[in-house]
């Protein structure tokens, strides 16, 4: 039996979670979970949202469950999100983009990914001010050809792992000519390495106006830290929204595996959000380990979103959150 880690994070996360481990548990997947908090419940016992217990339990079993946990927005702790990434050097995100029957959008036959490099660019948050008034302030951007070789290298694996086809640089190159300059010579010379894949680059504006108006004609998609990270919201919203986005986080060690939505506190406790998004990381997290029971729990997902009988508010129904996730176990088979 495989131990993971589970972290139930702030606001809706320990629902979401709490659902997705239940429909897990129903595919007959054998795990066993080991709990660690973080986030805002913890700052007053620990004196920070991020105690070392987390990343210990992380390490021992190399795969965690995450619910999502608040950013402080201006002040604070800078992001649990991002520290956690840093700590077990998790430098591929990876959001997956797919249309599903039931869930309305303006498309329905998207299936893309966002490879995200997670560790560089902007994200690695260098700032200060420029004056006493505070009036000026700057960031550093950091982009290095090791890192940005190894994300290629992930995408490329990842493509032929999943039988995909065509990996596209993201960049603004024409402008950033150094730090984007570097970034898309290193999938140029990665994609040497893969002659079966065909490579391509867009510049970032230009790719959201490709990804509006034909996203059918891409497949998976390699961005620098914020590029991805403004990409893949886009992405989501052509597939229904954030609450179908699923995420990972991967590096050589460790893997985490997270909805790409917030934690939505207004909501806590109510047992009225949709966990799809949740479940569907936890169906990539099987899907790491290699287990079956992620086609299962998949496919359970799309049988329901696809009969629509009990579905959550935002997904056009009136169900609780508990109710829908019963009518997912419902469908497992």
């Amino acid at each position: 039996m495989k131990k993971i880690t589970v972290i139930p994070g702030d606001g809706i996360g320990p629902e979401v979670v709490d659902a997705t481990l239940k429909i897990i548990d129903a595919s007959g997947a054998r795990l066993d979970y080991e709990y660690a908090e973080a986030g805002q419940g913890v700052m007053e016992k620990d004196g920070t949202p991020l105690p070392d217990y987390v990343i210990e339990a992380v390490k021992r079993n190399k795969i965690a469950l995450k619910g999502p946990i608040t950013t402080p927005v201006g002040s604070g702790f800078r992001s649990v999100n991002v520290a956690l990434r840093k700590k077990l050097e998790l430098y591929a995100n990876l959001r997956p983009a797919r249309s599903l029957k039931g869930i309305s959008s303006r498309y329905d036959d998207v299936d893309l990914v966002v490879v995200r490099e997670n560790l560089e660019g902007l994200y690695i948050g260098d700032e200060k001010y420029l004056n006493e008034e505070k009036t000026e302030a700057q960031a550093i951007r950091l982009i290095t050809r090791a890192g940005s070789e190894r994300v290629y290298k992930y995408a490329f694996d990842y493509a032929m792992r999943e039988g995909r086809h065509k990996v596209t640089a993201v960049h603004k190159a024409n402008i950033l000519k150094y730090t984007d300059g570097i970034f898309l010579d290193a999938g140029r010379k990665i994609s040497k390495d893969y002659p079966g894949i065909e490579f391509e680059d867009r510049i970032i504006d230009n790719m959201c106006m490709q990804l509006v108006k034909k996203p059918r004609l891409y497949d998976v998609l390699v961005c620098p830290n914020l590029y991805g990270d403004i990409i893949s919201d886009l992405c989501a919203g052509l597939v229904g929204g954030l609450g179908v986005a699923p995420g990972a986080n991967i590096g050589d060690e460790y893997a985490v595996f997270e909805p790409v939505h917030g934690s939505a506190p207004k909501y806590a406790g109510k047992d009225k959000v949709n966990p799809t998004a949740t479940i569907l990381s936890g169906v990539l997290m099987l899907e790491h380990l290699g287990m079956r029971e992620a086609d299962v729990v998949y496919e359970a997902v799309r049988e329901a979103l696809a009969e629509g009988a009990h579905l959550t508010y935002d997904l056009g129904g009136a169900a609780t959150l508990s109710q829908y996730t019963d009518y997912v176990i419902s469908k497992i088979k």
